[in-house]
């Protein structure tokens, strides 16, 4: 029997944590090398305490399969959670017991719905002093439309009730539904480079089997190779004799380059003509900023370092950009401020390069008097204002969650920021969501910040696109010894643009101040 489940939670709820008693449990990873978030491989993870790539893994449980994949909880990584709800058949919706449902809780829950799983709601942390699961049950209750017993209560720290969730697991969630005759099908969520193995997919197998130095092919780039290896991730490779209909695992592909093995793509047998299977919605960047490298000639150490992050991290968008004053680099797109933050720190890490980041920006759309449409990435690509017919800029869904005593300054902040009022939800007497549309520009930079500090840490937040729409943008150009400098020009509200390049001014002159 096959069980194929994902963990999905808010920050910090305990997801690694859970996970790691399930490995100790299953008897997965011996106890001599047992260590926290196990799962969370990068140095990054361990130090910000924050799951960032989704990671597979396969444990046995009372001669069941389980093939579990713990998912990331930031907002900025949502895209990685899509990828492993379609890739499993259920979902353990996770609450910590002291904070409660949480705006990322809700999203990606109805991420999961969208994708039909079953969902097996739980209360972690338990056994915390400020646990409260009579109020946090109820929470559910009125999110899920579930009964009272059908939340689960453990606790990740000291594994109570984490045998109960895996018997559960193996009795609410449906065994996959495949096929091992016909064509080969198999959905690649993940993959990554491996210096001796070349590409690595992390596949989901729908329908027949893959089997080692058989030949096969990438539905959608038409690149074909020869399986050098597949198997199980426990997590560490675990060859098999095949990977058959229904499990989860991993397919060494040999190929030295990345972009013929894409996230979303399905593989299928070299001569076959299975269909390919639905892969995953086109990432939209959120965040805009230019990458250069801090010393010139490490240029083409920046090229190959962008293709190899690229293939572990599928929402990473670039493309080749100039600068007068920083030289040859990369426009990026990421998902957010923190997104953005870790692929700055995995190049310095991972390919040892130190790299200059311009000021982030959101993509506008420019509409020009000759009936063009451009997409605007950074102040450099504006059009001059006399050619320019319209801008649009990009909206986003707001949902922020926070104690029902912060409402009033939840909405005077979103209000500041341009936003738009929906409507406001009550969690319970004493916790509310309120929804709101608002500019992205307004939330990239430091509206998290600013709605932590009002709400004295207890909000959060979640967004997500909306459309484009009709706005009033100028661009802003410094000028040092009369000459505008590119690296401080940036894109702003038009309202808002003397306010703000004023602000800019002062503090380039008292830092010049300070230097001379």
């Amino acid at each position: 029997m096959i069980r194929n489940f994902c963990i999905i939670a808010h920050i910090d709820h305990g997801k690694s944590t859970l996970s790691d008693r399930m490995l100790e449990i299953t008897g997965t990873v011996e106890k001599r090398k047992m260590k926290e978030q196990l799962l969370d491989s990068m140095d990054l993870e361990r130090e910000k305490g924050i799951t960032i790539k989704l990671t597979p893994v396969r444990m046995h449980y009372k001669d069941v399969e389980l093939n579990l994949i713990d998912t990331p909880g930031h907002v900025d990584f949502t895209y990685e959670v899509s990828r492993s709800l379609a890739a499993v058949e259920g979902a353990v919706l996770l609450v910590d017991a002291t904070q409660g449902v949480q705006a990322q809780t809700i999203a990606n829950l109805y991420l999961a719905m969208e994708q039909n799983l079953t969902i097996v709601p739980v209360l972690n942390k338990i056994d915390l002093p400020a646990a409260d699961v009579p109020r946090r049950r109820a929470e559910l209750v009125k999110l899920l439309g579930c009964r009272e017993e059908d939340i689960l209560l453990v606790s990740g720290k000291t594994g109570e009730g984490v045998a109960k969730l895996l018997d559960e697991v193996i009795a609410r969630i449906p065994p996959p539904a495949s096929q091992t005759a016909g064509g080969l099908r198999a959905l690649i969520f993940d993959s990554k480079y491996d210096d001796y193995k070349g590409v690595v997919a992390y596949v989901r197998v729908v329908d027949g089997a893959v089997r080692p130095h058989e030949r096969l092919r990438m539905s959608a780039s038409g690149v074909t190779f020869e399986v050098m290896e597949a198997g199980a991730l426990t997590p560490a490779y675990a060859p098999n004799a095949s990977l058959a209909a229904g499990e989860i695992g991993y397919v060494a592909t040999g190929l030295k380059s990345i972009e013929g093995c894409r996230v979303g793509d399905t593989i299928v047998r070299e001569h076959g003509s299975a269909p390919a299977l639905p892969g995953y919605k086109v990432v939209k960047p959120m965040v805009y900023a230019g990458v250069f490298p801090h010393e010139g000639h490490t240029y083409e150490e920046l090229r190959e370092a962008m293709l190899k992050l690229s293939l572990s991290d599928a929402a990473l968008a670039y493309e080749p950009e100039y600068s007068p004053a920083l030289g040859h680099g990369y426009r990026c797109g990421f998902l957010g401020m923190l997104h953005m933050e870790i692929v700055q720190e995995r190049l310095r890490r991972e390919c040892q390069l130190e790299v200059i980041m311009t000021v982030p920006s959101v993509s506008y759309r420019v509409f020009s008097m000759k009936g063009e449409v451009i997409d605007v990435h950074g102040p450099l690509e504006m059009p001059d204002q006399s050619h320019i017919m319209k801008t649009e800029e990009p909206w986003v869904r707001v949902d922020v969650v926070t104690p029902a005593e912060f409402i009033g300054g939840v909405m005077a902040l979103c209000t500041d920021k341009r936003g738009v009022y929906k409507t406001t939800e009550y969690l319970d007497a004493t916790r509310a969501l309120i929804h709101y549309e608002m500019p992205l520009a307004s939330i990239v930079i430091d509206f998290y910040d600013t709605l932590k500090s009002i709400t004295s840490g207890y909000a959060s937040l979640n967004y997500d696109w909306l459309e484009y729409r009709e706005a009033e943008i100028a661009r802003v150009d410094i000028l040092v010894a009369e000459e505008p400098v590119e690296a401080l020009a940036f894109l702003v509200f038009e309202k808002d643009a003397y306010r703000i390049g004023k602000s800019v001014v002062e503090k380039v002159s008292v830092r010049r101040g300070r230097d001379a």
